[in-house]
């Protein structure tokens, strides 16, 4: 339970500094010294980003893969990562991005992706 636990947390860090480095410029462009930067230095600003998202991911499947110890499968794990991914990424998009909505229909796939990590852990 408690690697699970670490886990599930790593994951979640792991994912949040991921989506800084994939949409985060997307919304720092605004910043006035953020627009005079060209396009290989955004990437390579991301680039060091998602090295902390690295720093936190592969500790991740490493305590949390059963083969090593931990309590999920590999199927399991990237079943939540994603649930992470998409949980982390819509809190992201309402917090930072206004123009965006939160429709039924990212309701009704987040859903679908609830029934996704279900069947996965059905045993």
């Amino acid at each position: 339970m408690k690697k699970g636990l670490i886990t599930i947390l790593l994951l979640i860090l792991s994912n949040t500094f991921m989506t800084f480095a994939w949409y985060g410029h997307l919304k720092f462009k605004q910043m006035n010294w953020f627009n005079s930067l060209g396009l290989v230095s955004i990437i390579l600003i991301s680039w060091g980003i998602a090295l902390f998202e690295y720093s936190f991911q592969v500790p991740a499947n490493r305590i949390g893969f059963n083969e090593n110890g931990g309590p999920f499968s590999l199927w399991q794990l990237k079943v939540i990562q994603e649930v992470i991914t998409l949980t982390v990424f819509t809190v992201f998009t309402i917090i930072f991005f206004k123009n965006e909505t939160f429709r039924i229909n990212h309701l009704i796939g987040f859903g679908l992706l609830i029934l996704a990590v279900y069947f996965i852990f059905k045993k």
